[in-house]
């Protein structure tokens, strides 16, 4: 099992915010995690990659527990996007990407290191962009530069938070594409998404989270059906058939 969570509880200045988490990532599988704004979604995907103190309860990593785990040996295992990256130097998009091989290289990047990277870039659809810095991008094109620099980093999981935040509809129908056909390879990705149609029409396993609880639909191979994602949004919902999945749209007009 890449990643396996068991008994995780947390709290930010005594205040609660992951309680008695269970969960299991299954590999090479697409897993969206779902939930309102709050729920302690990002916070749970910084613990599974290591960025939290050590919480209470245990996050496992391919049977390891994640804190013995060298921070070297980590970084190839798992490929962690944050919610928001804040540039500082122009370093070009190329040399963004490259720091994707930091846990490969000693001293300076080899010939393979600049393969992978040019890799990434052709994967993400930014080798025009290559010699552009990265503080003068779109907030749309720097999320493609980091998730290009999950690539060159070639871990086998990778854990994304909310990758679609900043792109328009183009550039998130490529890049979820992208992600699925990264887990037909025989990557294992779970990423946070805030809109349920994208999650359901290209992911293919489903974690959802309220109030730092995980909870279960009640037809688990049909999360959409009935009023469930109504209850976990507090919102109520019309539910359209659609290719054996659904669409979701808000009730309120």
């Amino acid at each position: 099992m890449p990643i396996e969570i068991c008994d995780l509880s947390l709290s930010y200045r005594e205040r609660p915010v992951l309680h008695r988490i269970f969960l299991k990532i299954p590999e090479g599988r697409f897993s969206v995690l779902l939930g309102p704004n709050g729920s302690g979604k990002s916070t749970l995907l910084k613990a599974m990659a290591g960025q939290l103190p050590s919480p209470a309860g245990a996050v496992r990593l391919f049977g390891r527990n994640l804190s013995e785990v060298p921070v070297r040996e980590r970084a190839r295992l798992v490929g962690y996007l944050p919610q928001s990256h804040h540039p500082v130097f122009p370093f070009t998009v190329e040399e963004i990407v490259l720091t994707g091989r930091a846990s490969y290289v000693f001293s300076q990047p080899g010939q393979a290191d600049r393969r992978k990277a040019e890799e990434a870039m052709e994967t993400a659809g930014l080798t025009d962009l290559r010699r552009r810095p990265y503080t003068e991008l779109s907030g749309g094109e720097r999320q493609l530069v980091l998730l290009a620099r999950l690539l060159a980093q070639d871990s086998p999981v990778l854990l994304l938070d909310e990758p679609v935040s900043h792109l328009d509809l183009a550039n998130t129908a490529r890049l979820l594409a992208m992600v699925r056909r990264l887990t037909q390879a025989g990557r294992t990705v779970l990423a946070v998404l805030h809109e349920p149609n994208s999650a359901f029409l290209y992911g293919n396993h489903f974690f959802f989270l309220k109030n730092g609880t995980l909870q279960q639909p009640p037809h688990p191979d049909r999360p959409w059906d009935g009023g469930f994602i109504s209850g976990l949004y507090g919102v109520p919902l019309e539910v359209v058939p659609f290719q054996g999945k659904a669409f979701l749209t808000p009730g309120l007009f």
